[in-house]
């Protein structure tokens, strides 16, 4: 049996306004079973019972409720509510018995709550999605607004959810792990070493002299650009700003609502460039028949405080996601990930393993040995030998860029940024590319 990889895809829905009200009811009862569960455990913690937490008895606490009591939510949507608060509360349970006393219980209610349901239970055809629901209630037939990456005979299970005003669907697959021909099938023990970067969020040192640096500026274009369109927003309507305990005029609701709305959209933008970098990274890799990378993980940067500037770089940065969305992508083709220590590896020289001071720029020069290059690709063959790849030379001939980012507004010259002011006061355009001044007549 071949080996598969479980992968999600979201789609939105193109729904009716009926349609609209139907699902929106179906992530209210989910809310609904949520709530009872949590008032249920509230009664057994006042009696000093033991709470019910376990998926077969929140089941039987369910079957006991009969049909109807949750409106149009069928059985197999109410019982994903409830295991998704049996695996949140013994995540919990397990981070308080390693140590972790911010770990907190699930007692918050929802709203609108998630709905998963599995294969067997719902219908694709195409773009058309049918939803279960209760028994005697009509079908619920809803649209997506575009093609999924994954052929329905591999669709596993469908979930129902409602972020920023607009409904999803998060579909997920059995996706087979890439199997290659005779002789072209990656070699473990080929390694890579691949650092993890703000500027570059991949740069890799690879064997023969080969390197790749994945550009990450669109992406830091798109951090700063979102947060200065925040803080004009919030400039704008600070004196709209309800008091503590007001409810907020309508025009502070809708200017709420645009403002969660930025915010999604710029997630989006994010997460699909970063997937596009992981994309690019797991290409170059397959193309030279790489079998193990070797990961430099630096997420113990981020507690340390370097001031509000760095700080700020440093949340957007994503450093969970970037190395997710790689380790995701290298499993689905068939290629080993490992993560290593990566302390020190961006100030010590390659060849002779001596420390050199940071330098204000992008090339590192060591002092002692004379050696010059780039400081991306010097930390990544520094990773590379940590691993037991060997010291890794990086010749700057054989480096392939890649650009992460390209759908991003203001890339390409063709598509403007609508939050990019103009260069020159009252013109209309955005400040592109100059053109050379006409020639003298």
């Amino acid at each position: 049996m071949p080996r598969v990889v479980h992968r999600t895809a979201r789609a939105g829905l193109r729904v009716t306004w009926g349609q609209r009200r139907r699902l929106v009811r179906l992530l209210a009862s989910g809310g609904d079973v949520w709530a009872c569960v949590l008032e249920l455990n509230a009664w057994r913690r006042a009696r000093q019972d033991r709470p019910l937490v376990s998926y077969q008895e929140l089941f039987r606490e369910l079957a006991c409720a009969g049909p109807g009591t949750f409106g149009e939510l069928d059985s197999v949507g109410a019982r994903s509510v409830l295991r998704r608060y049996s695996d949140a509360w013994f995540a919990a349970a397990k981070r308080r018995r390693e140590g972790e006393g911010a770990a907190r219980f699930p007692r918050r209610r929802r709203a609108l709550m998630p709905l998963r349901w599995y294969h067997g239970t719902f219908t694709l055809e195409g773009r058309r999605l049918r939803i279960p629901v209760a028994r005697g209630r009509p079908p619920l037939w809803v649209r997506l607004d575009r093609d999924l990456p994954y052929p329905p005979s591999q669709v596993r299970s469908v979930t129902l959810l409602y972020e920023v005003g607009r409904l999803w669907v998060d579909v997920t697959a059995e996706v087979p792990v890439t199997c290659y021909p005779s002789g072209q099938a990656p070699d473990p023990e080929r390694i890579v070493g691949v650092d993890l970067g703000i500027i570059h969020p991949y740069a890799i040192a690879g064997p023969d002299g080969q390197g790749l640096l994945v550009s990450g500026r669109a992406i830091r274009a798109e951090h700063r650009m979102h947060l200065a369109d925040t803080k004009a927003r919030s400039r704008a309507v600070a004196r709209r700003a309800p008091k503590p305990g007001q409810r907020g005029s309508r025009r502070w609701r809708h200017y709420r609502r645009r403002q969660r709305l930025a915010e999604a959209r710029h997630r989006r933008r994010v997460r699909q460039a970063q997937h596009e970098a992981a994309k690019a990274v797991i290409t170059w890799v397959v193309d030279r028949q790489i079998g193990t990378l070797a990961v430099g993980d630096p997420r113990g940067v981020l507690s340390i405080k370097a001031g509000r500037r760095h700080n700020q770089r440093t949340r957007d940065w994503r450093i969970g996601h970037l190395i997710t969305a790689l380790a995701d992508k290298a499993e689905a083709a068939g290629i080993n990930l490992t993560l290593v220590d990566e302390r020190g590896t961006s100030s010590t020289c390659p060849t002779c393993g001596s420390r050199v001071p940071k330098p204000p720029g992008r090339v590192l020069t060591c002092p002692a040995c004379h050696y010059t290059g780039h400081r991306d690709l010097t930390a990544a063959a520094s990773i590379a030998a940590r691993y037991g790849g060997g010291i890794t030379p990086v010749i700057p001939a054989g480096v392939t860029h890649r650009r992460a980012g390209a759908h991003l507004p203001g890339v390409a010259p063709s598509r403007r940024d609508p939050r990019r002011r103009a260069h020159h006061r009252g013109a209309r355009r955005s400040s592109g590319r100059h053109r050379p001044a006409p020639p003298p007549v």
